[in-house]
Formats: C-alpha cells, structure tokens, sequence
C-alpha cells in the first residue's frame, strides 16, 4: 500500500545499512554451510546453495571464505554441524512473526529466543499458530529500479515465470513460485540485469497496521531477533505508516 512500509521493506533497509557486519557474514557462512551439506557444493544442481552464494557475493563477502564455507557443507573441510529450526509467535498488536533459524544447540537457541520474545512484549506460541499466515515465494531484488530497465526487468521475469514485479526502496522487487526463483534469476541475469539477492521467503497473506508505542514495540522486538546469532529470517504481517516510521526512526 503507497505510503505504508510493510516489515520486508524495513528489513531490506536495515540490511543495506548493516551490511558491512560481521554477524551478517556468520549468518551467510551458517546458510552456506548447510546448503552444501544438504544439496552439495556444486552450484548448478543446488539451488540454495547458490541464492545464498548471491546474497553473500551481495554483501561483498571474500570468494575464499564463500568457497570454504560451501567445502565445510560438503565435508571437505571439517566444521560445527548446524540444523534448520523454526519458530512461531506473536508481537505487539497481534502481529504474527515466523523465525527460521540455523543452529548448533536448540536448547540454547530456544531458552534465547523465548527469553527475547518475553522481555519485548511478544511471546512463543505453539508449531502451526502462525505459519498458515504465510506463502513460501521466491523473491529477487535487482540492484536498481532506473526507470529505462523497468521493460527488460518485466519481460524477461514475465517470460521467466514470475508472478509479480514492483518497483521498491531504489530497486525492482521480483516475485515467484519458489520452483521458479532460479529460472527467472538465471533469465534477468542474461537480460543484463542486476541481481542483488535472490531467495525464498515467507510472504504475509494478511497485514496488521500499527501505530504508537505497539509499532516501536514490534520494530524492537523484530530488530532484536534478527540481530541473533542464530537467526536467519526474520517474516512479520505489519506495515507502519511512512511518516509514523519516520517519526519512530528519528
């Protein structure tokens, strides 16, 4: 909705300020390591492992730390074994929040992320509460929405089979089924446009407007979770207000 930032979108701009972090690359390099183990280290035949390898080239990541990440997965090298881990609950004004977590030690990660929930007015709720909230979708942003590339941008992801595309905070949003990430990537790539991540996320099917001290609460406790370690992705069903965000930004 014009004027109205929806949770993704706030993410997006929180990444492109925080992209030099160190815990950025940790989160990258876990994601890596576990697309290798479960699909091998050959991008051509592991399509998550190269939409990782593309948000970790995004975020200027060394090709040596990508390449050992992927040779860890693979059992190459040797390395900490991690397993995917999700969880489900609510935020202020009722917002329902999705974490998708890598981790090495669920007690740990678990006691952490309910301990983070609990002291940002949220809580844990039980498997299955939210998740019927959110659509798996593929999701590629390209590196700029200049106005002269918005035809090539839709015909070729059109073509391709995406299902959607918007122009959004500077660049094109792209959006497909998850089995049509890869070839609609691989088809804006050979119409020389830039891709600047490419990935599946949990799109909301529903959005819960907030205001006031429940939209501060929620962006807190959204920020906090994502800035732990073991979390990979962040999805919540809110929007604020443009001016209410820069208000609450100030």
């Amino acid at each position: 909705m014009s004027g109205h930032s929806r949770w993704s979108s706030i993410k997006h701009k929180k990444a492109a300020k925080d992209a030099k972090r160190g815990k950025l690359f940790n989160k990258l390099i876990k994601e890596i390591t576990v697309a290798a183990r479960l699909g091998g280290a050959d991008l051509n035949a592991n399509p998550r492992l190269r939409a990782a390898v593309v948000s970790a080239r995004a975020a200027s990541m060394p090709a040596d730390t990508i390449e050992r990440a992927a040779k860890k997965g693979a059992g190459e090298l040797e390395g900490v074994e991690y397993v995917d881990i999700s969880y489900e609950g609510y935020g202020p004004g009722g917002v329902a929040i999705m974490l998708e977590c890598l981790t090495d030690n669920r007690n740990r990660t678990v006691s952490e992320i309910r301990s983070l929930f609990s002291k940002n007015s949220g809580h844990i709720g039980e498997a299955g509460c939210v998740s019927w909230i959110f659509e798996r979708m593929g999701q590629i942003r390209t590196g700029s929405a200049a106005a002269e590339l918005e035809a090539a941008v839709l015909e070729a992801a059109v073509n391709a089979g995406a299902s959607d595309v918007v122009a959004e905070d500077g660049c094109f949003v792209v959006s497909t089924a998850p089995e049509s990430l890869e070839p609609v990537r691989t088809a804006l790539a050979a119409a020389g446009i830039a891709v600047e991540a490419a990935e599946i996320v949990l799109q909301p099917k529903t959005i819960v407007a907030l205001q006031g001290s429940d939209a501060a609460q929620a962006l807190r406790l959204l920020e906090v979770l994502e800035d732990h370690d073991d979390v990979q992705r962040v999805s919540a069903n809110f929007e604020i207000d443009d001016e209410e965000l820069k208000r609450l930004s100030a």
